[in-house]
């Protein structure tokens, strides 16, 4: 069992920048393959950034934003520039099992957190 729990949401003006952070619980955080997500109102959750050992990135945040993770911190990071109001939304981490898995649909993952709202204005 994996419990995960973001930070770091709010509200910023059109072109500034958030730090998401995603801490899990467990002992066996690095051997889970992780990513974020975002769901803006009436839209369906949507993959953003994936990592295992490798990243990738949709391509509406590709270059804006950069996903990392420190396993000796069971933390997984969503460092986000350059912020545009399409990219309101509320953002959840996920872990899957399947550590190959660099980007898929949300079935395919087993663990979320519980979501952080993230607002930018124009």
């Amino acid at each position: 069992q994996v419990q995960l729990v973001e930070s770091g949401g709010g509200l910023v003006q059109a072109g500034g920048s958030l730090r998401l952070s995603c801490a899990a619980s467990g002992r066996t955080f690095s051997s889970y393959a992780m990513g974020w997500f975002r769901q803006a109102p009436g839209k369906e959750r949507e993959f953003v950034a994936g990592t295992n050992w490798l990243t990738d990135y949709a391509d509406s945040v590709k270059g804006r934003f950069t996903i990392s993770r420190d396993n000796a911190k069971n933390t997984v990071y969503l460092q986000m520039n350059s912020l545009k109001p399409e990219d309101t939304a509320v953002y959840y981490c996920a872990a899957t099992s399947r550590r190959d898995l660099l980007r898929g649909s949300p079935s395919l993952y087993d663990y979320w957190g519980q979501g952080t709202q993230v607002t930018v204005s124009s």
